[in-house]
C-alpha cells in the first residue's frame, strides 16, 4: 500500500477539474475513489436537545475524507463512552465531492523509461476532499446542558484531526 502524502499537499483550495456526472462520458476524471466516511449522522436523531455546539473553520481549505472520518471516529468514541448512544446527536455538515489526483514521478535507476515527466500530467485519482470555506460549519453536536463539557471534549478531538484552526460556537436552542 502506498503512503499518503501530507495534508499540506492538498490543503489549498484549487480550481476543481474533477467533474463527476451520472453520465460517464461527461466526467473529467474517469474513476472515483470510494468515500471512507461511514456515517454522517450519529446518536439520537429524534430527540430535541438544549444546546448545539458547532465547529467552524477560520480559513478556507480542503479536508480529505480520511481526516474527516478519523475526526468522526475519535469524537464519537468520547460521546458514546461518556454519554451513551441516546444522549447526543452529531452531524457531519460537509461532503467530499472533490477528487484529488497525483502524478507520481519515479526516481532512481531506470526511471527515465518508466515516467513521462510532466507530459499528460493530469494524474490518477487517489482520494476525495471536501472544499470548506471560511466560517463554514464542519461538525455539529447537540446535547443537553449537563453534557456540554463532554461535547467540548469531543470537539477538541475533532480539532486535533483537522489541519486548520477552528472555533467552537455554543448556541442555546429555544
Amino acid at each position: 500500500m502506498a503512503k499518503l502524502r501530507k495534508a499540506v499537499s492538498y490543503r489549498n483550495i484549487e480550481r476543481p477539474y474533477t467533474r463527476k456526472s451520472k453520465f460517464k462520458r461527461h466526467n473529467f476524471v474517469r474513476s472515483t475513489p470510494n468515500n471512507l466516511i461511514v456515517r454522517y449522522e450519529m446518536g439520537n436523531l429524534k430527540k430535541k436537545f438544549d444546546h448545539t455546539l458547532t465547529l467552524k473553520t477560520k480559513s478556507a481549505l480542503q479536508l480529505r475524507h480520511n481526516s474527516i472520518e478519523a475526526a468522526r471516529q475519535s469524537s464519537n468514541r468520547v460521546l458514546e463512552k461518556n454519554l451513551g448512544k441516546n444522549e447526543f446527536f452529531m452531524k457531519i455538515n460537509i461532503f467530499p465531492h472533490h477528487i484529488l489526483r497525483e502524478n507520481p514521478l519515479a526516481s532512481g535507476a531506470g526511471a527515465d523509461r518508466m515516467s513521462t515527466g510532466m507530459k499528460k500530467s493530469f494524474g490518477k485519482p487517489i482520494g476525495l476532499a471536501a472544499r470548506v470555506m471560511k466560517g463554514q460549519p464542519i461538525f455539529t453536536i447537540s446535547v443537553n446542558k449537563n453534557n456540554i463539557v463532554t461535547a467540548k471534549e469531543a470537539m477538541k478531538r475533532i480539532y486535533t484531526k483537522i489541519p486548520c484552526s477552528c472555533s467552537i460556537d455554543i448556541k442555546e436552542n429555544k
